[in-house]
């Protein structure tokens, strides 16, 4: 068989005795010269922010955000620009997706709607001196609707007033999670190592390297904290005792910096900043989250016997459950924001029916209720499914309590504010035509009735 094959070929017979056998060569593939990335390049450039574009044309008139224009009525509907120094403490808090529009702009700017007003007024009422009252708030509404903007609104309005803000952010460079992973996902996906807390009743659970990487992030966001000194040496303790000497007269940031550069202290160090932080005299604080159905579920983490560990259990989630469910104060006043996310959350039956029971108690107009009981009570809140096991870690967070915790639900926008934004889209070079009546009420049903998210889809994303 071999000797035929051999003939076809052109050849005049098999090799002489003696001569080198004849062999076939296979083609051989060219090899790859190509550079190939580093290490952490390719996670580098997937969650990059990038908040300017050089090749977008510039706004002229454009007016930077101050505590003064935060509450004028007068711009509702205009889109001002952020400054400078506040985009480097908003990119230090995290404050930024990768997968908002900000890379279609010359510079960062963000719309003033109705909610931003509301949200600057309520900032100069609990600034004024005297004012040390606090709330606490759940930002609910579909996907788009404005959830994450709002909370960096909220924290500029809240840097304007020099409040002290602690973000637990969207995005975590310590993680490998994609772009559209939440924060409450990076913590509970179990990418972090993670250890029980001494003399933690019950057994709470610590991740140092995330909880070192959220001091770096406050020391950095917040230069207020340079003018703060330790009020006295911390006190030697048995039970959790900060293994590195802690000078007396340190500054809060250089105190968070120290904790950030040494993961094994990082807890106690970050248990440290939020009791100086408590202390009368202090600026106010405002603490937000996103993502906040990650953390009302079971984790990826295991206790030692190989049982789910709830959300609630990890350390850095309790703490901030204890301010959003009130049983943490906040002595000196301030705010507690949390947002929800509907592109990318699990499905947590306790937390909706909590959130709707919340909504449908402060609109006081409730549907019928369903079952038998509608006929003794035809109106009320949604009755509970008795076959259903809630999570009662979660229902205790929603109790009512004086001060108690609110919902917000963000609808779309106005057609007023929807023109706003399409002549900002348009005096950017992005929206190559002419805003009329026509087109605003075109792009303003067609995202659903102002819904931001589907209306830079239909006039920016769509377009380019």
């Amino acid at each position: 068989m071999q000797d035929r094959r051999f003939l076809a070929r052109g050849n005049s017979g098999p090799p002489k005795r003696g001569s080198r056998n004849f062999r076939l060569t296979k083609t051989k593939r060219s090899k790859d010269t190509g550079k190939r990335p580093l290490p952490g390049e390719r996670k580098a450039m997937r969650k990059r922010v990038v908040l300017s574009n050089s090749n977008a044309l510039e706004v002229k008139g454009m007016q930077d955000i101050t505590a003064e224009l935060a509450v004028d009525a007068q711009l509702q509907g205009k889109v001002i620009g952020i400054p400078g120094p506040l985009i480097d403490r908003l990119r230090a808090a995290d404050a930024f997706k990768p997968t908002q529009g900000w890379s279609f702009f010359r510079r960062p700017g963000t719309l003033i709607r109705k909610e931003t007003v509301q949200y600057g007024k309520l900032f100069d009422e609990m600034s004024k001196d005297g004012e040390k009252w606090s709330m606490r708030r759940v930002l609910i509404g579909e996907r788009g609707s404005g959830k994450t903007v709002m909370l960096l609104q909220a924290m500029t309005m809240a840097f304007l007033k020099d409040w002290v803000v602690i973000n637990l952010p969207e995005e975590n460079p310590l993680k490998t999670s994609p772009p559209n992973k939440s924060l409450g996902q990076d913590i509970v996906i179990g990418h972090t190592e993670y250890a029980p807390l001494p003399q933690s009743s019950p057994t709470l659970y610590a991740q140092r390297s995330y909880v070192a990487k959220l001091l770096s992030s406050i020391s950095r966001a917040n230069p207020i904290l340079e003018t703060i000194t330790l009020s006295s040496a911390p006190e030697p303790s048995t039970s959790s005792p900060i293994p590195i000497p802690i000078p007396p007269s340190i500054s809060l940031s250089r105190l968070a910096l120290l904790g950030s550069q040494d993961a094994e202290s990082a807890h106690q160090i970050f248990d440290l900043l939020i009791q100086e932080l408590s202390l009368p005299g202090r600026p106010r604080l405002l603490i937000c989250i996103d993502g906040l159905a990650h953390v009302m579920t079971d984790s990826a983490y295991r206790s030692p016997a190989f049982e789910p560990l709830h959300a609630h259990q990890l350390a850095i989630v309790n703490w901030f459950m204890g301010y959003l469910s009130g049983a943490s104060p906040l002595p000196n006043g301030g705010m507690v924001l949390a947002a929800t996310s509907q592109s990318n959350a699990p499905n947590v039956p306790t937390l909706n029916i909590a959130l709707t029971e919340l909504e449908e108690s402060q609109s006081g107009v409730s549907p019928p209720r369903a079952g038998p009981s509608s006929i003794s009570q035809p109106y009320g809140p949604p009755l509970r499914d008795p076959f259903t096991r809630h999570d009662e870690r979660v229902l205790s967070v929603f109790e009512s309590k004086p001060q108690g915790l609110d919902v917000q639900r963000l609808a779309g926008i106005t057609k007023e504010e929807a023109r706003g934004l399409l002549e900002y889209y348009a005096q950017s070079g992005i929206l190559r035509q002419r805003v009329s009546d026509g087109l605003v009420a075109e792009k303003w049903s067609v995202s659903g009735g102002g819904v931001v998210g589907e209306l830079e889809r239909a006039s920016i994303r769509m377009e380019i």
